[in-house]
């Protein structure tokens, strides 16, 4: 079976793939530190815990956290005697072509979601990424990766906005009953929400204009159902795109051998 890695800035996401569904995900935070044996105990506590036998015997893993990368390495080395795919790298083959200035390193979670909304969805996407950062990449009609936008994540801005504001406290993102608040809180949450409606309105607008030509908006990440629900911004939400996308990336390398 298929152990498929997406090692985010804040969490990492660990999944199971049997060749025809995810049979079992699991979250946890970021820590370049852990080490591969950290990983293994972590890892097969939740599988025994779980009543999961699967036998792992291939691994992909998709990192913009470079550091971490080793020792997810020894960790597929040691315990499951293989060596993983990781994207970004030259031996792991992408079925799509990028398109960006030379010299350019795009993420590899970008290229991932590229890959998988290609996939699922066809050609000619917005995919907009709620992460540490918020991201807007765009999908050729063949599938290609031509660029997209980059803006600071919603949980970002609120942290900056507490941490350099002395009077402001630290508050959780929520839809607002209205826009003009009665109190701190209500005002910085209407502040972000609001806010975010607009960016992603207004990008994808002009995304959508200087392509000339219609295009879908797919939403993935923890926070997009909470836009999607209150402001009617995206066409589709995917929950599990990136790690739909490293399945398509392992199996596409797979037919290559």
């Amino acid at each position: 079976m298929l152990l498929a890695i997406d090692c985010g800035n804040t969490n990492t996401v660990f999944s199971i793939w049997d060749g025809a569904r995810f049979i079992a995900t699991w979250r946890t935070s970021t820590e370049h530190q852990r080490t591969a044996d950290q990983y293994y105990v972590w890892l097969s506590t939740l599988m025994d815990f779980q009543g999961i036998k699967a036998e792992i015997t291939d691994m992909i893993v998709s990192s913009t956290v470079p550091r971490v990368v080793f020792n997810l390495r020894v960790l597929a080395d040691r315990y499951f005697n293989t060596r993983p795919l990781v994207v970004g790298k030259p031996d792991c083959l992408l079925p799509i072509d990028v398109r960006v200035d030379a010299g350019t390193q795009v993420g590899p979670d970008r290229l991932v979601n590229t890959v998988a909304g290609y996939s699922l969805c066809g050609g000619d996407l917005i995919i907009v990424d709620f992460g540490t950062a918020t991201t807007f990449d765009v999908v050729d009609h063949d599938g290609a990766y031509v660029g997209g936008v980059i803006a600071p994540g919603v949980n970002l801005s609120l942290e900056a906005l507490h941490q350099a504001a002395a009077a402001l406290p630290h508050v959780d993102i929520s839809r607002p009953q209205g826009v003009v608040g009665t109190n701190t809180v209500a005002c910085m949450q209407s502040g972000i929400f609001w806010g975010y409606v607009g960016l992603v309105r207004e990008i994808c607008a002009r995304i959508k204009g200087e392509r000339d030509r219609p295009m879908r908006v797919i939403s993935t990440g923890g926070l997009a159902p909470l836009f999607q629900q209150s402001a009617d911004l995206f066409d589709e939400f995917r929950e599990d795109l990136t790690m739909h996308g490293l399945t398509e990336i392992h199996k596409y390398n797979s037919i290559q051998v």
